[in-house]
């Protein structure tokens, strides 16, 4: 009877620390990542552990905040040939921060391929070779246009962000339904979305790829298909939002 008492206290300890930790990051929480896993359809089982690493802190409504090299795991649940092509299914489940690991679901609002990422970070401004970084005219993945002299984001739908540094941005969201990203949580307040632009949904450089969200996870999965095989190289861009 006493073992039992300990197991249940014990249990239940452990489901409030979850439920807490789960409350930290807010559901409509936007998580800029990058990969530094390959994922490809020909050679990932199932159970396959997935690597990235949050590239721009993250401000939360408590105050705190989710600092930028926050490791973020998960894992591939499975991968299917299809009448159409490959289907990938993904999991993101915790973030570990600072010792800790925060559980997390997650859906994908954009990911974009290294060649992107990259292209993203290069100035755009033909004076750029003679000016400071921190002067640069770069483009973001999506098209918005980051002006570092000004400290400011320019989109076409006319939301103004902010440019912090780096690679550091801060704008409102802006939804897009037909592709996938609905307006909800996360579309009030300015989030941190790296190298994205406000307006970023679907898949930048990943010819024939697709984010499927037409059937809501209640596990966070993530749904990618393609007509081909699928591969994502190290270095990849993901736009993730929280729904727990």
């Amino acid at each position: 009877m006493r073992v039992s008492l300990r197991l249940c206290i014990a249990i239940s300890i452990a489901l409030m620390l979850s439920q807490a930790f789960a409350q930290e990051i807010p559901a409509g929480t936007v998580l800029p990542v990058m990969l530094s896993t390959t994922l490809d359809s020909s050679r990932d089982k199932p159970e396959k552990e997935i690597k990235g690493e949050l590239m721009q802190d993250v401000m939360l409504p408590s105050g705190g905040e989710i600092a930028q090299g926050a490791k973020i795991r998960g894992l591939v649940v499975d991968t299917s040939k299809t009448a159409t092509g490959i289907a990938m299914v993904l999991r993101m489940t915790r973030v570990e921060s600072k010792g800790r690991n925060i559980a997390i679901k997650v859906r994908l609002l954009a990911v974009a391929s290294m060649l992107e990422v990259s292209q993203a970070q290069l100035p755009v401004n033909t004076n750029a070779a003679s000016d400071s970084i921190t002067n640069w005219v770069t483009r973001q993945i999506g098209g918005d246009v980051v002006k570092r002299g000004q400290g400011k984001v320019f989109s076409s739908t006319g939301v103004t962000g902010t440019w912090l540094q780096g690679s550091s941005v801060r704008i409102k969201l802006w939804p897009n339904p037909p592709e996938g990203c609905p307006a909800g949580p996360g579309y009030d307040d300015d989030q941190a979305v790296w190298l994205f632009s406000s307006a970023a949904c679907g898949e930048y450089g990943l010819r024939g790829l697709k984010i499927d969200n037409s059937a809501p996870s209640t596990t966070g999965d993530i749904l990618i298909r393609s007509n081909k095989k699928i591969k994502i190289n190290g270095g990849s861009g993901w736009l993730l939002m929280v729904t727990h």
